[in-house]
């Protein structure tokens, strides 16, 4: 019985895994449409956060069926649980990605600013870095390395508020760029949020590995 439990808690896990790659390639995929211009790309996005939320439905019931059947003991549970939640984030930051790519769509034509766009492709990068070292820790289980990940999110906050404050000025001084400058703000925003959500994904890991729920970033 024991043997079944866990073949099924790692078939659980590397469902996670698939997930969580999927949606750092989202995360790649519309901001290089946005800074591309592509609208091509920026479609194929929106239309691939189909099989992003079905995966998340189908770890829901696969997490959910094993609690039910199984009963896992208090760390085992933890591990389950943390998985639910962490997918949840998952799906949150593939949905932000669709967002990004819908302004590529909304923004095709308009004049653009190439400074701000390359502070978002640098924040964009430093994002999915984080992405891409919170799924190691998830494998490895490594707290240790969860909490550093977490830390990271104040570069991103401070990236943002360079971006805002450079997106600002831009406002303030040029008409002819409104809709490529409200855009950027949005984007810079939706990349902040991924930054938290990365941040939650570093939580859970604490969660499971040692059962206590923390804040690791506390903006306040």
């Amino acid at each position: 019985m024991h043997e079944i439990f866990y073949d099924e808690l790692r078939k659980l896990n590397v469902r996670f895994m698939e997930m969580g790659i999927n949606v750092s390639e989202q995360i790649y995929r519309s901001t290089k449409a946005f800074i591309e211009h592509d609208k091509e790309l920026a479609n194929k996005v929106v239309s691939d956060d189909q099989e992003i939320n079905g995966g998340e439905i189908q770890l829901e019931n696969q997490a959910l069926k094993l609690i039910a059947l199984q009963q896992p003991v208090a760390s085992d549970f933890r591990t389950i649980v943390s998985v639910l939640k962490a997918s949840s984030d998952l799906e949150r930051i593939g949905d932000h990605a669709v967002s990004i790519a819908k302004e590529t769509i909304l923004v095709k034509g308009n004049p653009r600013v190439p400074q701000i766009e390359e502070k978002i492709s640098a924040m964009t990068a430093d994002i999915r870095k984080m992405l891409e070292q919170v799924l190691d820790a998830y494998v490895k289980a490594d707290e240790k390395s969860a909490r550093n990940i977490a830390q990271e999110d104040k570069k991103i906050d401070e990236q943002y508020k360079v971006c805002r404050d450079l997106i600002v000025k831009e406002m303030q001084h040029e008409t002819k760029t409104a809709v490529a400058t409200s855009s950027y703000l949005l984007v810079a925003g939706l990349l902040e949020r991924i930054g938290d959500h990365i941040v939650n994904l570093s939580e859970w890991i604490v969660y499971s590995k040692n059962g206590h729920l923390v804040e690791l970033n506390d903006k306040q």
